[in-house]
């Protein structure tokens, strides 16, 4: 049963009278485990901070043409407001993955919270509303790079927050929820930007709005993380979270084939996402799509893409079927992409561009949590932030290539009568196939080359019972376990 703070911990212990096999002796301190409703809150921390996070990373792009008025910059210049995330967070992104596995949970978050706090302040004060400031479009910059510090900090932690706190048979899900609470960020960005900034002028407004929320959640992280891990492990793998030294564990990530496999295939994957959630309103407007309908159509994606996300972490915590899942949902993703990449190039066609915005969504968005569990099964022993963050890495080089080749493709439209953009009309139809091109190679390669064993799965068995288990099983079919 769950207790109060700390001094109460929901104990998690195998049951003699389950258990068909005898543990191993030298490890049988590892079946006496603790979950603590502590973990609950630092999960939801986490989830406040990877939104706020990303409220900031797109708050441009849904209004991306009163933007471009206010700060009078064109359109390329309000895309790097977003592109910057990707462009700083790669040399970073070893930094923390370091700080994750060496310094501990808690000081991460803190740092990160501050960073994206001073990041949306450093925004607002910068836009101030009175004639003759001229230098809106840096001190903007600047506020997003301090954001784009923080990124790294926040969204390498959920896989590394679900091995410290977590069980096994909730992993996934933990996962799943820290994960999905940046596409939540997303759809937030998505309905805000257009509903308050309906002109230049509010934008001011705007920053306003995503910097308080800002200000509350470093309050909490500062003030209510106590500690990078709880007392007591809650599963064998937790024991021995992050063991293998950081030099060491990139070396065995690079030799390790169906990592590799997983790091430019998936990477490929969210390069594709962030161009779709960067450019969406860009190019839609093209053929009279109004701001309103993509931030709809952003909303459709992410709303679809929680739903996704949450059914595939329950069903995957429950069944362990990494690989499978990854590979059918990658499939459809690659199906929905093409799909997009047609409709969304043709004029009065709202319900089919909303139907495959939200399959492609649901699908699409779901695959994230899971192929970071998967980053960390098949890479084991190699702490869970170096794993996953050399995914992440590999994500942002490829958002970076993706969307300045797909920038660079576009060609500029004497005559546009449906056009909604503003000054500036582009041709999209060329980067849209491209990109559709690109998410269908590399979910073919994906699907083709990529296999592995559970790695992590394995030694928890094997540490308990000295035996291992063939993939896709679980100790829980024989090691049952009860809360008391």
């Amino acid at each position: 049963m769950e207790g109060d703070g700390e001094a109460s911990p929901e104990v998690q212990t195998v049951s003699s009278e389950d258990v068909p096999r005898r543990p191993n002796p030298e490890l049988k301190k590892l079946l006496f485990f603790k979950v603590y409703k502590r973990r609950w809150f630092v999960l939801l921390v986490l989830c406040l901070l990877n939104c706020s996070n990303a409220t900031l990373w797109l708050t441009f792009a849904p209004v991306a043409n009163q933007s471009a008025q206010y700060l009078k910059v064109s359109l390329e210049d309000i895309n790097w407001l977003s592109l910057v995330y990707m462009v700083v967070a790669i040399p970073l992104s070893f930094g923390t993955t370091w700080m994750l596995d060496t310094l501990g949970l808690r000081i991460t978050l803190i740092l990160g919270s501050w960073l994206n706090m001073f990041g949306a302040l450093v925004r607002f004060f910068g836009t101030p509303p009175f004639e003759g400031f001229q230098i809106h479009f840096m001190v903007v910059m600047l506020g997003q790079t301090l954001g784009a510090l923080a990124q790294p900090l926040i969204i390498f932690t959920p896989t590394k927050l679900a091995a410290l706190w977590f069980p096994d048979h909730q992993r996934a899900t933990a996962n799943t929820i820290a994960s999905m609470s940046n596409p939540l960020g997303v759809l937030l960005a998505n309905i805000i930007s257009p509903m308050i900034a309906q002109t230049s002028a509010e934008i001011p407004t705007l920053l306003l709005v995503y910097a308080v929320p800002a200000c509350i959640i470093c309050l909490l992280a500062t003030v209510g993380i106590r500690s990078s891990a709880p007392p007591t492990p809650p599963s064998a793998s937790a024991e021995s979270s992050g063991s293998e030294p950081f030099v060491q564990g990139i070396k065995l990530l690079l030799k390790n084939k169906a990592y590799l496999v997983l790091l430019l295939c998936f990477g490929s994957g969210i390069a594709v996402f962030t161009c779709f959630s960067t450019l969406l309103e860009q190019i839609l407007c093209v053929h009279g799509y109004t701001n309103d309908f993509a931030g709809l159509c952003g909303a459709l994606f992410i709303v679809f893409g929680v739903v996704g996300a949450g059914a595939l972490g329950l069903y995957v915590d429950k069944t362990k079927k990494f690989i499978e899942a990854t590979k059918i949902n990658m499939s459809f993703t690659a199906l929905a992409c093409v799909a997009f990449s047609v409709v969304s190039l043709m004029p009065e066609q709202k319900a089919a561009v909303a139907a495959i915005c939200s399959l492609f969504g649901f699908f699409g968005f779901s695959i994230y949590p899971v192929a970071m569990e998967l980053s960390v099964e098949c890479s084991y022993p190699v702490g869970e932030a170096t794993s996953a963050g050399l995914i992440f890495v590999s994500g942002q080089v490829q958002s970076v290539l993706y969307i300045i080749l797909l920038q660079a493709l576009t060609t500029r439209l004497a005559e546009s009568p449906l056009s909604t953009c503003g000054d500036t009309v582009l041709s999209w139809r060329v980067p849209m196939l491209v990109m559709a091109g690109l998410c269908s190679l590399f979910t073919c390669c994906f699907v083709m080359f990529f296999h592995t064993r559970y790695r992590r799965l394995e030694a928890e068995e094997e540490a308990t019972y000295g035996t291992k288990q063939i993939n896709g099983s679980t100790p829980s079919d024989h090691a049952p376990s009860v809360e008391t």
